[in-house]
């Protein structure tokens, strides 16, 4: 299989995680060293406004925060779209540009929107690709 093909199995996977609110499924994706740096807002384009929201990957802490979000959230929409996959020429590390529309709504009309474009990076260990970071949503 191209390489290029298999980040897009793991963006697929991703995808499917969120629709059908697999936290397993989505934790499993991440590697140990990964760290979500995420904007303010989707309009927050200036690197210092940026949070880390999580903090590094820890399985307990993230599967709980993702248990947690998916009981108090439905998924309205999940619409992405794979734009380009860069891979390294050593085959080991990867760069996805995935643009998202996600809107979850809580039972009281809360809204959480992800929209724009997304930065994914993927890194390939014992033969099997991770996510090690992602940048974004930005507009």
């Amino acid at each position: 299989m191209e390489l290029q093909e298999e980040i897009k199995q793991i963006i697929n996977t991703e995808t499917k995680a969120w629709d059908t609110k697999d936290v397993d499924l989505l934790l499993s994706l991440f590697h140990p060293d990964f760290v979500w740096v995420w904007p303010k807002d989707n309009q927050s384009p200036n690197l210092i406004d940026w949070e880390l929201p999580l903090g590094k990957f820890d399985l307990g802490r993230w599967k709980n925060f993702y248990s947690e979000m998916f009981t108090e959230y439905n998924l309205v929409r999940n619409e992405r779209k794979t734009i380009e996959i860069k891979v390294s020429n050593e085959g080991d590390g990867a760069f996805a540009v995935v643009d998202i529309d996600t809107l979850w709504e809580s039972s009281v009309g809360k809204q959480m929107h992800w929209l724009g474009r997304t930065g994914k990076t993927y890194s390939k260990v014992s033969g099997r690709w991770y996510l090690i970071s992602h940048y974004g949503p930005l507009l």
